[in-house]
C-alpha cells in the first residue's frame, strides 16, 4: 500500500500543477487563432447580404421566377406568357410557387437583417449600420405582409437569440403601425458624423441618400394605408414632409455583378433571358401594358419594348438587329396558351401574326450586371401628388404628378445610356396629358402602374393595384381557374407551415378575410 501511494502522489502533484496551468491559460490555449470572435467582426457584410438577398435568391433567382415573374408579373398584365407553368397568368395555384417568396424570404433575407439589428444594438460605434439594419428589415417585411398579410414579425429571425423557434403571426395592423414607427426612427438617427458604412451596396454610405430613402419608404408604407388606417397614414406622411427623393440620382437599386454566375447576376434578367427554361422567346410584354403606351403616345415606348429579339425558340442568342421602333411594337394578350383550342391558343388570337412581333422587354432592361430598382423618385412624387389631391398633404398635387411622370421616364437611362427619354420628350408627353385634378386619383395610380412594370417590381405593381384597384384591369377568360375569374388578391400560406409552425399557421389561416387562399385580403386591402 505505502509503495502504490509513494509512486502515485508525485503522479498526482503533476497532474494538479498540469491542470492549474491549463486553467490560467485555458481560453488562449482554446482560442482559434485563425477564428473571428464577435467583437471583431464587422457587421457591414450583413448589411452586404441582406441587401442582395432582397433583390432575389442566390439559388437561380428561385422566388423571383415564381413570385414576382410567374404570378405578380402576368396577374397585373405587364407580362404574359404561354409557357404552361406560369400558373399566375390564368390565375391558377401553384402551392409551391405562391410559396417561394415566404420560402425564401425568412431565412435568406430576414435572418440576415434581423442578425444585423441585433449585433450592432446598443453599439454607439454601429450606430449608422444598425439604423441601416432598421429600415432595411422594414423594407423586407413590408413586401413579405403586402404578400401574405399576418405573417411573423415581432419574434421572426430572433430563435437564435430567445430560443423560440415557433414564432406567432402578427396583426398586419400591428405590423405595420411598427413598420412605420422603425423607419421614422431610423431615418431620424442616421449620422453623417458617425459611423462610416462600408459595407452599402446601394448608397455607398451616403447618410443623406439613406434618409431620404427611408423617408420616402415611410411616406410609401403610410399610403398604403389610406382606405384601412387614413389617421395613421396622415399622421406618417405629415412626418416625411420636405424629407423623401429629390432626384433620379436618389433611386434606391441594386448593381449586380456579371462575374458570379447565379449568385451575383440579375435575378430578372436571369429569367427573362431564358437561363431555365424558354422565357426568353414565350414570355412578352403584356397587351395591356404596350396598348396603354401605344395610344397615349408615351415616349417609354419605344424604349422598353422591342420585336424581333428572339427570331426562333430554338436558340437563346439574340437579334441584333432587333426593332425599337414605336409603331410596330405589340403587346401578347394574357390567358393564352399553345393548347391548339380555340379561343385558349394565343395563335388563334386575332393579334397574331408571328411570335417575333409581339414585344419583349428592351435588352438593355436584362442584362446580367444590369440594375435591380428598389425604390425610387418617380414612385415617391407620385406617391406625393395622391397625398396632395386626397388629404391636400405636401404640395400641389400637379407639380408632383408632373415630376413623377418626368421621372418615370428619365429614370429609364440607368438601365442602359441607349434607354434615356429626355426631359423635353417627358415635356411634351405632359403638355398633351396634364393633370387633372377631377380624374387625378386615376392618373397617379395609372402612372405607377406603368412605372413599376417598368422597374420590372411587379410585387409592388400588384400592391398598389389592390389598395387603388386602378387601372381597370380586366380580368382574363380561362376555364377552371382557381379564383371564378377574378384578378388574385394575395399568396396564400406555405402549407409546409402546417408542419413546422402548425398552431401558429393554423389560427392565422383561419382569420384571413376571405379565406387563406388567392382570392382572400389583407388588412389593408379594402
Amino acid at each position: 500500500m505505502k509503495t502504490i501511494i509513494k509512486l502515485y502522489v508525485p503522479l498526482l502533484l503533476a497532474g494538479l500543477m498540469l491542470v492549474a496551468g491549463c486553467t490560467k491559460d485555458f481560453e488562449k490555449i482554446n482560442t482559434d487563432p485563425t477564428a473571428i470572435a464577435q467583437d471583431q467582426y464587422n457587421p457591414n457584410f450583413l448589411l452586404s447580404t441582406a441587401q442582395l438577398n432582397y433583390t432575389g435568391s442566390i439559388d437561380f433567382a428561385y422566388e423571383t421566377w415564381r413570385g414576382n415573374l410567374i404570378y405578380a408579373s402576368t396577374m397585373m398584365q405587364g407580362m404574359s406568357s404561354v409557357i404552361s407553368y406560369w400558373a399566375g397568368d390564368k390565375y391558377m395555384l401553384n402551392e409551391g410557387y405562391t410559396a417561394a417568396y415566404w420560402e425564401k424570404a425568412y431565412p435568406d433575407q430576414v435572418k440576415y437583417a434581423a442578425d444585423l439589428v441585433e449585433f450592432t444594438k446598443g453599439k454607439s460605434q454601429y450606430n449608422n449600420v444598425y439604423q441601416m439594419g432598421r429600415i432595411w428589415k422594414a423594407l423586407i417585411f413590408e413586401r413579405l405582409t403586402d404578400l401574405y398579410g399576418d405573417v411573423p414579425y415581432f419574434e421572426a429571425g430572433r430563435g437564435y437569440y430567445t430560443a423560440n423557434l415557433y414564432p406567432k403571426y402578427d396583426a398586419q395592423q400591428a405590423i405595420y403601425t411598427d413598420l412605420l414607427k422603425e423607419v421614422d426612427e431610423a431615418s431620424t438617427a442616421l449620422n453623417a458624423s458617425g459611423d462610416k458604412v462600408t459595407g452599402d451596396l446601394v448608397f455607398a454610405g451616403d447618410i443623406a441618400k439613406w434618409k431620404r430613402f427611408g423617408n420616402s419608404l415611410m411616406l410609401r408604407m403610410a399610403m398604403r394605408l389610406t382606405k384601412a388606417d387614413a389617421t395613421l397614414a396622415q399622421a406618417y406622411i405629415n412626418k416625411a414632409v420636405g424629407k423623401t427623393m429629390t432626384s433620379d440620382a436618389d433611386n434606391a437599386f441594386f448593381k449586380h455583378d456579371s462575374n458570379g454566375a447565379r449568385v451575383t447576376q440579375n435575378r430578372n434578367a436571369q429569367v427573362l433571358l431564358g437561363d431555365g427554361g424558354q422565357e426568353n422567346y414565350y414570355t412578352r410584354w403584356s397587351s395591356t401594358f404596350i396598348n396603354y403606351l401605344k395610344t397615349n403616345n408615351d415616349p417609354r415606348l419605344g424604349k422598353v419594348a422591342v420585336t424581333k429579339l428572339y427570331l426562333t425558340d430554338g436558340t437563346k442568342d439574340q437579334n441584333p438587329a432587333f426593332v425599337t421602333n414605336p409603331a410596330v411594337q405589340k403587346g401578347m394578350p394574357n390567358g393564352k396558351d399553345l393548347s391548339g383550342i380555340a379561343g385558349r391558343d394565343v395563335r388563334q388570337d386575332p393579334s397574331y401574326t408571328d411570335f417575333t412581333d409581339y414585344s419583349s422587354p428592351n435588352p438593355g432592361m436584362l442584362k446580367r450586371d444590369g440594375n435591380t430598382f428598389i425604390l425610387t423618385y418617380a414612385q415617391t412624387e407620385l406617391l406625393w401628388a395622391e397625398a396632395a389631391q386626397r388629404y391636400g398633404i405636401g404640395g400641389s398635387a400637379a407639380s408632383h404628378y408632373n415630376a413623377g411622370v418626368t421621372a418615370a421616364m428619365t429614370y429609364l437611362s440607368q438601365y442602359d445610356p441607349s434607354m434615356a427619354v429626355n426631359g423635353t420628350d417627358a415635356a411634351t408627353y405632359l403638355a398633351a396629358h396634364p393633370y387633372v385634378a377631377a380624374s387625378g386619383l386615376d392618373m397617379i395610380a395609372t402612372q405607377y402602374w406603368a412605372h413599376t412594370i417598368t422597374m420590372l417590381d411587379f410585387y409592388e405593381t400588384w400592391s398598389n393595384w389592390r389598395r387603388t384597384g386602378i387601372p381597370a384591369l380586366v380580368p382574363i377568360v380561362y376555364p377552371n381557374t382557381n379564383t371564378g375569374g377574378v384578378i388574385p388578391r394575395r399568396f396564400p400560406y406555405p402549407l409546409f407551415e402546417g408542419v413546422t409552425n402548425a398552431v401558429n399557421y393554423k389560427a392565422a389561416s383561419a382569420a384571413v378575410p376571405g379565406g387563406d387562399k388567392l382570392v382572400g385580403k389583407v388588412w389593408w386591402d379594402k
